[in-house]
């Protein structure tokens, strides 16, 4: 409810934004034909101010889902936010990640992810 509420707040800020489940996301983008029908839903998860991708680790993600996902993040990386829900503690994330790198390369915030992976 949180994430959702950040979004409707951003909207009626003036920003764009866009909710959308973990799942959901993961379907729309292998759904795509095409590498162009790929790169083109790839840059409308770029296009919002603000993106909130929810339920992450409600399903785990075989290694393309994890990369696809990792793809929006990349994309957006220090240019645009991003809100990302979860259940999960970060150490647990390698349950729905079968690549650790990736879940790693996902949070930026490497003091967090050290602490977590070590624990």
């Amino acid at each position: 409810m949180l994430a959702k509420n950040l979004v409707h707040e951003a909207v009626l800020a003036g920003h764009s934004a866009r909710f959308i489940t973990a799942s959901d996301l993961i379907l729309d983008l292998t759904a795509q034909d095409t590498a162009r029908g790929l790169d083109r839903r790839l840059r409308a998860y770029a296009r919002p101010s603000l993106l909130c991708i929810d339920e992450i680790g409600y399903l785990s993600y075989d290694a393309h889902a994890a990369d696809l996902l990792f793809q929006v993040v990349s994309r957006r990386y220090e240019q645009k936010s991003i809100v990302l829900t979860t259940n999960l503690a970060f150490k647990a994330w390698n349950t729905i990640f079968p690549n650790a790198s990736c879940a790693v390369a996902l949070i930026d915030s490497p003091h967090a992810s050290r602490r977590d992976l070590d624990h």
